[in-house]
Formats: C-alpha cells, structure tokens, sequence
C-alpha cells in the first residue's frame, strides 16, 4: 500500500535533546523501530531500565523483575521490591506551579508544589483520623479541580485505593460502580458548572451516601459558592475541617502491585467491571509515555480535557511525576463557542495541549482557527484520544493550529489505564496514523484465525505481558471475568476490542471497536472508515453507523446529525452515499440513511454503536446510567424506515 504522507518531522535540535533520543542511544541504539523490538524481546531488561532512567524509587529492590513471562495475566513483575505512587508525584517542592485549575465559569487557582505536599499531608491525616488504612477503598463524587489531585495523593500515600466518578453521574451510575467496591470515605462537590449552567449536587450526594453503608464520612468539597448547605448529607464535614493541620507528609511503603486505582468500564451493557490497578504498574507505565512518549518535564504545562471519570484524569495526574506543571480545567470544551480552552492555552503557556477527536472536527466544522486568534508560541504537541483521529483532522491541526506540532494520536483503554498506541519525538506525523507502538508494548494485528496480519485490518491484540495489566478485578477471586474480558478471543493473548491496521511505516489506524464493526456480505468494515467520509460534508455534524439484521444478512445504517436548518433530502442523501462509495467501497455506502437530533455518547465521550444498535432492533440498553445523554437513545427506537426494504 502506498504510504501516508508525512505532515511533520521533529528539526535535528528537538530530535537529539528529546529524552527518547537519550534513552535509544543509552541502549546502544539509532532507531526506533529497533529500541521498541528489544524492549519486547526482552520485557524484563527494558522494565528495569526505564525505572532506572526514570529514577523510579523503590525502597525495597526487587528479587524478580519477571515471573511467568509466557501469560499475561499471571505475570508478575518486580516481586520483592516496594514503592509508593504519590512518592513519586510529590517529589518536587519548592514555589514552582504544580498544579493550575481554571473553570469555566472564570475562576482560576494555582498550587506550588510545597503547598499540594503540604494539602496532601492534611488529608492523608483527616483519612488516618476517618479510620482509612492501607486497602481501603476511597470514592470521590468531583469535578476536576485540585482537591481531586490532593485527595488521591492522599489516599495513595496512605496504601488505600482511590475511585473516582465525575459529578455528572446520576446516583445510580455512581452505586452501581462505588457500591460494588464499598468506599469507607466519600469525597463530593457541594456542585459544578457546565455550559454556563451552575449545577446543585448535595441533593444526589445525600442520596448516593444513604444508599451506600459502607461511607462512614462524606467530605464536602465547596466547589460552588453560596450552594445549599450540606447537613443533609449523612456524617458530612467541610474540606477544610477534614484536614489536620501541620501533618507530617508521609508514604506507607507498598508492595509493586499493590491496588491503587479501581477503575469501571464505561458499563453501557450492563454493570460496570471494576478493574483493579497497581501502584508500580501504573507508575512505570505513566513515566514511559510521558518523560519518552511526550517528552514531558520540568518546563511543560500540561493540559488534557477530561473528567475525573475518565481514565486521562488518572493519566494527567502522573505528569506530576515529570515535574511538569497540571493545568486542570472543568466545565465544557465548547464554552465561549470552543474558544475557551485556548484562551486558556495561551495564558498559561500550555506546552502540551491534550483533547478527543470530537473536539477537535467540532472546532473543523465550527471554523475555528486558533492560529488566527491566539498566540501559542510554547505550544509543542497536540495529544488526541478517545475515538480515533479522521485524516482531515491531521490537516486541520496543522492548517489551523500549528505547523510544528508534534500531534499523537493515542489509544489504550481504561482497561490498561494507558496506551498501546502512542505519539514519539522522534518520528514523523504520518497524515491519518498513530505514530508507533508504545515500548514494552507487543501490540500486532491479528486476523481472525490469529495470525499477525500488515496492511491488512483485524484485532489488535497485545503478545507479552507488560506491568499496567491489570491486577485483576474487584471481586473477582478466580479471575474468571478477567479472562473472559481479554484472554478467551485468542488464548494467552489479550485482544483489545479494537479494529485496526498496521501500515509499512510501522503506525498504526484504528477502524473502531470490534464490537462495533459492520459486517455486510460476510465483510468486516470499521465504523471509523464511514464516518471519515461523511464528515466532510459541511451538511452532518456528525454520525454514527451500526449494523442491522435484515433478509438473514446485515445492512449498513448511517444516522446523521445535520446542521440547523439542513434537511435530509434525495440531494443529501445522494451526495453522502456518494461521498463513501467514491473513498471507501460500495460494501461501505449504507442501505439506509436517517436524520437524528443528537447521538448518544458516554460521559467521556465516546458515541455508543453497541447500545444504538441494541435499540433499533426492539433490545433493552441495561446501563443508560453510563451515557452522557440517555434521552437520545429514544430517537432510535421504532423508525418507519427500519422496517422497509
């Protein structure tokens, strides 16, 4: 196949001071391609190395880096050896800005390093005094703000593991996850702002609290000002009297794979799998892609848009390990028409800028330019997750935000809480793919009898184990869902549910989720391939494909989200149908095409093909409690159209 074109290449200065060039010529090396081939021959020397070059501090040295290389899932790393996650998050002090929230709504606060020790000591204090001990569960119901930061370093520094949900969730979404794992302390917003919106949470916290025994003390953050007052909360306290002042910042020593994190699956088809992380997993996954992968350090500010219920909340606060600076932002992307966050950018000097590929095609489609209107001149890399990036949204970031860009289109998953696909500093940006496989990572294409497939679409699946697997999950003693979550597609190896090719350059495209690929004629086609095309028509905002049952086969139906005023008419429909079949293949032009007001997507913004589908053909969605807008599932239900030839 003919290669993409390449859009950008790091210039000799950013190449050779880069700490991946550092690191590949420490090895002994020149290239890339063979860096990442040792790190996989050899798991166990790479790991150790990447801790050492990352100055990973263990208090006590491991006796076995890797135990049972050949099983993913049984593998154990750096067994003996003890360490603590918010050690190393909090090893910087001094005047220096740790972390920067700004809100929607026009605040704005920042926090030295000495200052977040300092808050974090207070907390791990008011958790001792709460009776929270090494393994015991911590919730937290917040916005992202910095007490969410202080609050897990606290409850990490202590041995206890930390759970988030942003406060978006309803009070069912957020039993349905911290009630399987039974936090002791629950930390919650009196409120947040979205959209220009100032919304009220006590009322659903009070609900959450009485429907959850196992809290014995509730923590009132004041996110808002002047909120309803919080006595009808069971066992609550202010953030501030929680806290013991001039504590003593300490660290519980723990073992390597001790739990910090419980992280839950988006849950759209049923309860929430509560995945279990550890500390030294997470942390040494973390340091690799940022101080390699990112090229992160002690002059970045970094910035990622998300929520604390979305795991790039878990990944933006290890940049903290790197001496890099958080900026922390909360509300809508698209406050001040998607102009916001860039103001923000340029005032803050962010180095780093972190987003989803919805926020940047909607910025496209909006025609914002941000090269026209601010100056980012600290600006280095662009960082895009959470559905894959569309080729036209490689142009647009180097037409309209910057031409020397490192732009990285990454992709991992709650599921490994980091990458398998990841960006690079020294390689080039090929137009439309992500840049590399990440180091330590085995990742290939397999087709459907497992074999490793180049150029070719299948699953993209992971060979040899790597620390960020998860511990296992909550509540699962013989690790039967475990295995039935990754292991059961291919045996021994994971399969990642997404659809993907490698290219000969070495990167990568992902097509979609597995679970979501159309299958007309017996051809695998991903979503991602549809929806490239139709988004380019001025006309749709955006769309959503799934596959429906029909005369024992399946056809291809496209909804279409169209700008206001626009109608789906012959013409319209024509010129999309068009559009597909003149990029893509006729197996790709859907049989039929259906006007919706909106398209359903989970709280971290991901659109929901599996649940979409589930309505069309009369099945209950179990979970609405996952989605971000549950009222748009309705527009799929019972349409003429659907049961017509």
């Amino acid at each position: 196949m003919t290669e993409n074109p390449v859009l950008w290449r790091p210039d000799e200065r950013r190449l050779t001071k880069s700490a991946m060039h550092r690191y590949m010529k420490a090895r002994g090396m020149d290239n890339y391609p063979a860096l990442h081939a040792w790190s996989v021959s050899d798991p166990a020397a790479f790991w150790e190395s990447l801790a050492d070059f990352c100055d990973v501090r263990f208090h006590q040295p491991a006796t076995t880096t890797l135990s049972r290389p050949d099983n993913i899932m049984d593998a154990g790393w750096f067994a003996g050896g003890t360490l603590n996650y918010a050690e190393h998050l909090l090893r910087f002090e001094g005047d220096r800005a740790a972390l920067i929230f700004c809100g929607e709504d026009g605040a704005r606060r920042e926090l030295s390093f000495a200052e977040l020790r300092e808050q974090v000591a207070g907390v791990a204090a008011g958790l001792r005094a709460a009776g929270v001990e090494k393994g015991d569960r911590v919730g937290a119901y917040l916005p992202n703000c910095p007490e969410a930061i202080i609050a897990m370093l606290a409850t990490a520094s202590i041995g206890a593991i930390w759970s988030s949900c942003s406060p978006d969730f309803g009070a069912n979404g957020v039993v349905d996850r911290f009630g399987q794992i039974e936090p002791k302390v629950l930390f919650a917003a009196n409120g947040y702002w979205y959209n220009g919106k100032r919304i009220d949470c006590l009322a659903t916290t009070a609900e959450i609290v009485e429907r959850m025994p196992s809290v014995t003390q509730t923590v009132i953050v004041p996110f808002l000002e002047n909120a309803s007052a919080s006595q009808a909360v069971r066992n609550a306290c202010s953030w501030l009297d929680f806290q013991s002042p001039a504590a003593t910042l300490s660290f519980v020593d723990v073992a390597f794979d001790h739990p910090l994190f419980i992280m839950f699956s988006s849950g759209t088809t049923g309860v929430p799998k509560c995945i279990v992380h550890g500390h030294g997993g997470t942390l040494l996954q973390h340091l690799k892609e940022h101080v390699l992968h990112t090229d992160l350090g002690t002059d970045d500010t970094l910035f990622y848009f998300t929520t604390c219920g979305w795991m790039m909340w878990n990944w933006l606060a290890s940049g903290l390990a790197t001496g890099a600076t958080l900026v922390l932002f909360d509300g809508s992307p698209f406050f001040d028409d998607g102009r916001g966050l860039w103001k923000m950018a340029e005032r803050e000097g962010v180095t780093v800028f972190g987003t989803s590929a919805k926020y940047l095609s909607a910025l496209e489609k909006a025609g914002v330019r941000p090269v026209d209107e601010f100056r980012l001149p600290a600006l280095r890399a662009v960082l895009s997750t959470g559905s894959p990036l569309a080729p036209e949204s490689f142009d647009y970031v180097y037409e309209a935000i910057g031409t020397d860009l490192q732009l990285s289109s990454i992709a991992g998953g709650t599921d490994i809480l980091s990458c398998f696909l990841l960006g690079n500093p020294v390689l080039p940006v090929r137009r439309g793919e992500l840049q590399c496989a990440g180091l330590g990572m085995a990742v290939s294409i397999f087709s459907d009898d497992g074999k490793p497939l180049v150029g070719e679409r299948g699953e993209l699946v992971c060979t040899r184990p790597f620390p960020s697997a998860p511990v296992g999950f909550w509540n699962d003693p013989d690790n039967s869902r475990y295995r039935a979550a990754y292991f059961e597609r291919f045996p021994g190896i994971w399969a990642h549910g997404d659809f993907a090719e490698q290219t000969a350059s070495g990167g990568f495209v992902i097509h979609g989720r597995s679970d979501a690929v159309l299958n007309p004629g017996g051809v695998r086609i991903g979503t991602a391939e549809i929806y490239r095309q139709v988004e380019k028509l001025d006309e749709v905002i955006e769309s959503i494909a799934i596959g429906q049952q029909w005369e024992d086969d399946v056809r291809v139906v496209l909804f279409v989200v169209l700008r206001e005023g626009i109608s789906l008419d012959d013409e319209l429909q024509a010129a999309i149908r068009k559009v597909i079949r003149s990029n893509t293949t006729p197996r790709h032009v859907p049989a039929k095409i259906v006007a919706v007001p909106a398209i359903p997507r989970t709280k971290s913004g991901k659109i929901v093909e599996v649940a979409v589908r589930s309505v069309v053909h009369g099945e209950a969605v179990k979970n609405t409690e996952a989605l971000a807008n549950p009222e748009a599932l309705g527009h799929f239900a019972d349409i003429p159209e659907l049961s017509e030839p």
